[in-house]
């Protein structure tokens, strides 16, 4: 009955302490509790050993000095412990050298039975004689732990009333229960001749351990809650400690029971044992290999996709993903958010790269805008001075037919200059925006019917779908005719024999949509990136300035919008125009 008693304490101190460990490896706190529940644990292997196995006889002078150096080394866990929680703080060293000093030189004098004249069995009854060393010993020890339970009542008073003092007053109510009881088992009763209990003192701390790992774990120890959250996030310590376990047990049923039997079954004797030691080491393989096999397929493999495709990220493979089963691990949860730390740089970058575009096409703008502005002003001074006399030449009677013919010429030449130095203009002008609510619908509609009275136009096949209920637009409407009428007649121009407008307007949560797609040639693949610069054009010699689009360009963009072009299935060319709504904008 003992023995079972001693392993499952042993049992439930390691599962105790593991679990509380793995919660968070890097606080302070855990680390220190995990240190004091494997000091624990070598007292309760200790116990095991000396009251179940080995002669008491022989043997008692090792288990009192193990007794002795372990309840040491629990109190210094238990005051470090005192000294990072709850605000994982670090260890004060100058402290915690001049506390632990004395142990230097009491732990070798308990080893070396310093501590004690004679230790054993009398009558069948456990009997020590110490010496005053012995009570020098027993005094530090709790001289440690009362100071210990000092810093956390201080504690307990400084977080009254927080979570943090419901936890210190729960650890040190688990110490009181512990001090008791290891008091009552180790020193009081013995004292008085009583070392019936002495066998159970370390089942005796089970009680004081649990409120221990309770209060560290802020009261979540038993909550269905945090079972349900530990196995939706089950760390992967957790599945390699289950497997090894799992891979133990059942290895020891299936195997090492059956050799031992068959092995010893006829004595103990020389080739019993050969028999025994020869198949143990070949039944110990196949455990090995299958726990060999499941870290590599729990570990290994996850981690060596995870480096591969982290190694094409830093080539420029930016929207790499791992391809991985899903499994509610770290590995797991590393490898999700490796996939969507790829998915948001691909997207980041894209975004960076349009944003890059749209920064050089600005500047090209900014550029040209100052430079036309310029050659405006130089050409239209003098061009007067030319329209002038050609006028007063034209006024003039007596010229020839030919002569009359070239004055006309020059006259339409110069009114060609002039429309080309107006579009300069315009282009450079950078008139504030008369903003109001606009309808899109409404302004739309205005510029289908300005570009109706184009004779191109009129043979184009319409076609509009115009949604209901749309949202305003904070905007300037005469600049969004201006845009919206020199996309119809480039789609106009697309189509010199005819073909299909498509005209749509439609609305998302934030934004007004207006699409206008034509039949025409279409734009080159390669020119798509350079229509809205100034001066590019798709347009025969003489017939464009490669303006419009770039004042179109500049117009939506400082209207917080977006205007894209892309090719329209099966042929032609689609402007999408995006607008914030009035209120959208009015936010931002």
């Amino acid at each position: 009955m003992l023995v079972i008693l001693h392993l499952f304490a042993l049992f439930l101190l390691v599962a105790l302490g593991f679990y509380v460990f793995v919660a968070d490896p890097r606080k302070r706190a855990h680390q220190t509790f995990a240190a004091f529940i494997a000091f624990l644990a070598i007292w309760t292997i200790k116990d095991l050993v000396f009251w179940n196995f080995y002669p008491r006889e022989s043997t008692a002078g090792w288990w009192a000095a193990a007794s002795f150096v372990t309840a040491l080394l629990m109190q210094y866990s238990m005051v470090v412990f005192a000294w990072v929680f709850p605000e994982n703080a670090r260890t004060p060293r100058r402290k915690a050298a001049i506390l632990f000093a004395p142990g230097l030189v009491l732990i070798p004098a308990a080893i070396f039975g310093l501590l004690w004249r004679n230790v054993g069995f009398v009558d069948d009854k456990f009997v020590i004689d110490l010496t005053p060393l012995a009570y020098a010993f027993v005094f530090y020890v709790y001289f440690v732990f009362f100071y210990g339970a000092v810093i956390l009542y201080k504690k307990y008073r400084k977080y009254a009333g927080t979570q943090d003092g419901q936890q210190v007053g729960a650890i040190i109510w688990g110490l009181a229960i512990t001090g008791v009881l290891k008091t009552l088992a180790n020193l009081v009763l013995p004292y008085f001749g009583y070392y019936e209990v002495l066998p159970y003192s370390s089942i005796l701390l089970l009680p004081g351990v649990l409120i221990f790992a309770y209060a560290i774990l802020n009261f979540k120890l038993f909550s269905l809650q945090t079972a349900l959250n530990q196995f939706r996030l089950f760390p992967i310590t957790y599945k390699v400690a289950l497997t090894i376990a799992s891979v133990a047990i059942v290895s020891f049923t299936l195997f090492q029971v059956p050799i031992v039997w068959w092995a010893f079954h006829n004595g103990m004797d020389y080739e019993a044992w050969r028999r025994y030691l020869v198949f143990s080491v070949i039944s110990a393989l196949v455990p090995n290999l299958l726990l060999l096999l499941l870290v590599l397929r729990t570990i290994s493999r996850p981690l060596q996709r995870i480096t591969l495709a982290a190694v094409e990220v830093t080539k420029g493979g930016y929207g790499t993903e791992v391809d991985l089963r899903k499994s509610n691990d770290e590995i797991g949860l590393l490898a999700n958010s490796f996939n969507e730390m790829s998915r948001k740089m691909a997207a980041d970058i894209e975004e960076l790269n349009l944003l890059n575009q749209q920064l050089i096409r600005a500047e090209k703008l900014a550029a040209m805008g100052t430079l036309a502005a310029g050659v405006a002003h130089e050409v239209n001074n003098p061009l007067a001075s030319v329209s002038s006399l050609v006028q007063m030449m034209r006024a003039e009677a007596g010229h020839s037919a030919e002569t009359r013919e070239k004055l006309n010429l020059i006259s339409a030449q110069i009114e060609r200059i002039k429309q080309v130095t107006k579009d300069m203009t315009n282009f450079a002008r950078t008139r504030p925006a008369a903003r109001t609510d606009v309808d899109i619908n409404s302004v739309v509609r205005t510029s289908l019917r300005l570009a109706s009275f184009d004779k191109s136009f009129q043979q184009l096949d319409v076609e509009s779908d115009f949604a209901d209920d749309l949202p305003a637009v904070f905007a300037d409407e005469d600049q969004l005719q201006q845009v919206f009428l020199n996309l119809l007649l480039n789609a106009c121009d697309a189509m010199p024999d005819g073909g299909t407008l498509e005209i749509k307007t439609s609305a998302t949560d934030n934004s007004i949509h207006i699409e206008i797609a034509d039949s025409g040639v279409g734009i080159p693949e390669g020119d798509m990136t350079l229509i809205f610069d100034p001066f590019f054009t798709t347009k025969p010699a003489g017939q464009g300035t490669g303006l419009g689009l770039a004042v179109c360009y500049g117009i939506i963009t400082a209207h917080d919008g977006k205007i894209e072009v892309s090719a329209n299935e099966p042929r032609g060319t689609r402007f999408n125009v995006t607008l914030p709504t009035a209120t959208n904008d009015s936010n931002n």
